[in-house]
């Protein structure tokens, strides 16, 4: 049975209670979230030594790695020590977007080192099988794809099943098109061939393969997108209505369902995006690429997407996939991949806060109490960045007379320093009340 049709027959699986020690909630609040649809653990059964995560509004919010090989860039043992980055960092979930040759190789070796779920997008691996200068898309061997990866243990597979050929019109009227690399494959493929999407029309044996994995699906957005002039068009509202369609689909099938969301849009849009989504599909966790909310930051849009997170994270987002400092520019290197999870662990956190997810605020509050104490390794402890934090602390202290007194930073000194003022303060009113 998938993770699914267990909790629909009343089973609390040990995926399950694992999800509910680690999320602090009882274990029939993770059951019947499953079981509703609300929440999804991807975890495929052949991905030997996987640990369950749980993505739903009533966890905390996670945050996805894309890695994978560029034609152009990088190897297997680059992605390789980019996916340990990522994991050490804290990422969730991390993705395999590969291409190029030996593609199955690079993803085994990642679903090997990788105790998090592993998710792919299967037509990668498709166009990469085919020959020509310009491949185009085999429908048949994309389902055979899907069927292999299923069985090599991947958790979650992104499939661009929504995207119609009635859609493409609206999209082909935006200043940046289709941005999607897996939604730009189908729809050229619908126009050249003047059919339909193959996914949808076949989505029934997609299903099939699926159930017998557990593979979650990630119902792709195609039509994100790619510039705050293309946001919340009708090509991206017309593709949410067919994934709502399909979210149906795959919960009467019995197999897990989540929602990839845009993109580039405005901040003032993100909480109707949100909510748009949470009503259209039926309250399938949402997967969001940021969301990114201005144009013009190259270089710095680990920043601009985190700032659009964490609001999507306040207003209905469960899992952010994380933009780096390389996004519009190149491949991401170790430390852009380090950077962009870190950010995108800030943003998660700080909407669990916003939302008031109990616990939430816990840490934040113990990081208060270490500073008001000068306790500098409890400060470091609680760190999103421990290593980070310490090494700039001590950049600091090299180059002070006073290295050697903790109760003060450089910022303030110690005469200027607000904390140590406090203190004083803090004794004058109990002398006072005495």
């Amino acid at each position: 049975m998938t993770q699914l049709e267990a909790a629909r027959k009343g089973l609390v699986t040990d995926a399950m209670k694992t999800v509910a020690a680690e999320e602090n909630v009882a274990e029939e609040i993770v059951r019947a979230a499953v079981a509703e649809g609300t929440a999804v653990i991807p975890l495929n059964p052949a991905h030997a030594n996987c640990q369950p995560v749980g993505v739903g509004r009533m966890f905390t919010t996670k945050i996805n790695a894309n890695l994978g090989r560029s034609v152009t860039h990088s190897g297997k043992g680059d992605e390789l020590e980019k996916l340990a980055i990522a994991l050490k960092a804290g990422a969730d979930f991390v993705m395999d977007l590969s291409v190029g040759e030996d593609v199955k190789s690079i993803r085994q070796g990642m679903l090997d080192a990788s105790p998090k779920p592993l998710g792919t997008v299967p037509v990668y691996e498709t166009i990469s099988r085919l020959k020509g200068d310009i491949p185009h898309m085999d429908p048949s061997l994309l389902l055979d794809v899907i069927r292999e990866q299923a069985e090599q243990g991947v958790d979650f597979m992104t499939l661009h099943a929504g995207l119609l050929l009635k859609q493409i019109p609206a999209a082909m009227k935006r200043k940046m098109g289709i941005v999607s690399r897996g939604g730009s494959i189908m729809a050229e493929w619908m126009m050249e061939n003047k059919a339909e999407n193959p996914l949808y029309e076949r989505w029934d044996e997609v299903m099939d393969i699926l159930a017998k994995h557990d593979v979650t699906v990630s119902l792709g957005d195609g039509m994100r997108p790619g510039c705050l002039a293309d946001a919340s068009d009708a090509a991206q509202f017309g593709e949410l209505d067919v994934l709502g369609e399909l979210v149906d689909r795959c919960r009467a099938r019995g197999v897990q369902v989540m929602v990839e969301g845009p993109g580039h849009v405005p901040f003032d849009q993100i909480k109707m995006n949100m909510e748009r989504e949470q009503v259209s599909c039926k309250g399938a966790p949402f997967y969001v690429l940021g969301p990114v909310v201005t144009d013009i930051a190259p270089g710095y849009d680990h920043i601009v997407s985190s700032i659009g997170a964490t609001a999507a994270a306040t207003y209905g987002a469960s899992l952010l996939c994380y933009v780096t400092p390389a996004e519009h520019l190149g491949l991401p290197d170790g430390d852009e991949v380090h950077r962009g999870c870190i950010a995108y662990k800030i943003a998660a956190h700080a909407g669990d806060v916003a939302r008031g997810l109990p616990g939430a605020r816990a840490r934040d509050d113990a990081m208060a109490d270490a500073r008001a104490a000068f306790d500098w390794d409890r400060q470091f402890s609680l760190c999103l960045d421990p290593e980070r934090a310490k090494s700039r602390w001590l950049k600091t202290r090299a180059f002070t007379d006073e290295a050697h007194t903790d109760d003060h930073c450089s910022m303030c000194g110690k005469e200027f320093c607000a904390v140590r003022t406090s203190r004083r303060i803090r004794e004058l009113a109990a002398s006072t009340e005495q």
